[in-house]
């Protein structure tokens, strides 16, 4: 189970787009805020990929990820010209092919590729019907088609995939995606000749009965909380901030922050995207369950402010935060809206340390034509590391 939300311009408090997304994976998946810097390649070179090879382009962008150990790719993430993307799982009638690229891999890729919101769904639209979606999760028996929301400062899309088949809505106001098909209808453009496949594969009669959701839906479709984050963002139409949106990923009853020991919110992020890129902050947790996190707060460029390599990790390494805060909040996952002292002293402690620090970030993003970009860079790395020092001062 994971939810992803974008609200644009036209619904946000202060006019910029704002993106939120929790990441559900299994308890035994420690997910990491990982860097890869810009690069350029050699003509000829491969990219390994989670479970293939593809070849590598002339020039990479710098991406920033909340990547699960063991994948290459990324569930979310960000570049340097301030594109944004969250994945989700969605079951369809199409087969999946044995291997393939991961929708993580997806993500990443077009983080690296793209240099705006379209770009990045161009990239992932390319790859995909070159080479597939598919391959196998670490634990056994899970695999699954994607949904992505893709986002930059001016625009957003939803693209969802069944098999080597894709339908793209383009965003108008706000919406939000979870483990469930949501495009209706046609959508807004798709894969030539799905309509004809549709009808060939007895998904539906004709041209007039062909709609996305209801002719790919599995039976096997998992539930969805779309309903759920669609009213959050109805709601709050206008007065959407990043603080909200935090709220948004943390909400309990409709189960959006997911504590479960097997199914578990692993990471969550929330990108404020300004028009002026170089004062965009990506805010994520670096650890799991939003109720029990700090937001930490990054802005490109990336170096200096805490983050490890991107790539495929072998083993859990029981030194990185994510695994130290998950053995601290392990007796505080169960029943979360019931009462727990020792759970609600932690809290206590942690919201003041999150909301000082989105104060101190808003309050030098309103000061940004004020201070020099290199002064605004340094508060900015100033700030991180305060998130990071305290954060583990309060599970140590």
């Amino acid at each position: 189970m994971c939810d992803t939300l974008v609200a644009l311009g036209n619904s946000t408090k202060d006019g910029s787009v704002i993106f939120g997304k929790n990441s559900d994976r299994k308890f035994n998946e420690p997910q990491l805020i990982t860097y890869a810097p810009r690069k350029r390649h050699t003509k000829g070179e491969e990219l390994t990929c989670t479970h293939i090879s593809i070849p590598q382009i002339s020039e990479t962008n710098a991406v920033l990820l909340s990547q699960p150990w063991w994948i290459w790719g990324a569930e979310m993430g960000a570049n340097e010209y301030g594109v944004v993307i969250g994945n989700e799982s969605i079951f369809t009638k199409e087969p999946l092919k044995e291997i393939g690229l991961l929708g993580m891999d997806l993500v990443r890729l077009g983080l690296e590729r793209g240099k705006s919101a379209k770009e990045a769904l161009d990239t992932i639209i390319d790859l995909l019907e070159k080479y597939g979606q598919g391959g196998i999760h670490i634990n056994p028996g899970i695999n699954y088609h994607n949904s992505m929301i893709i986002t930059d400062s001016e625009e957003a899309f939803v693209i969802e995939i069944a098999g080597e088949w894709w339908v793209v809505d383009i965003v108008e106001n706000f919406r939000s995606i979870s483990n469930d098909i949501s495009i209706r209808g046609k959508g807004d453009f798709r894969r030539e000749g799905i309509i004809q496949h549709a009808i060939e594969a007895g998904y539906c009669k004709d041209d007039d009965d062909f709609d996305f959701a209801f002719t790919f839906s599995s039976p096997r479709a998992m539930p969805s909380y779309t309903e759920c984050t669609m009213r959050q963002l109805k709601e709050n139409k206008n007065e959407i901030t990043p603080a909200l949106m935090m709220e948004f990923l943390r909400e309990h009853e409709g189960g959006i922050c997911r504590h479960r020991m097997s199914d578990i919110t692993a990471g969550s992020m929330v990108s404020h995207l300004h028009k002026e890129i170089e004062k965009s902050i990506h805010w994520f947790t670096g650890s799991m369950l939003p109720c029990l996190s700090v937001f930490k707060p990054y802005n490109f460029p990336i170096e200096a402010q805490r983050v490890i390599e991107a790539k495929k990790y072998t083993e859990i390494n029981p030194d990185w935060f994510w695994t130290k805060h998950a053995e601290f909040i392990k007796p505080f996952v169960k029943r979360p809206t019931r009462k727990n002292l020792d759970r609600d002293d932690y809290i206590k402690k942690l919201r003041p340390v999150e909301e000082d620090l989105i104060a101190k970030v808003d309050n030098l993003v309103l000061k940004g034509n004020e201070i020099s970009s290199k002064d605004f860079k340094l508060k900015i790395i100033s700030l991180n590391e305060e998130a990071w020092k305290k954060s583990l001062e309060l599970i140590t």
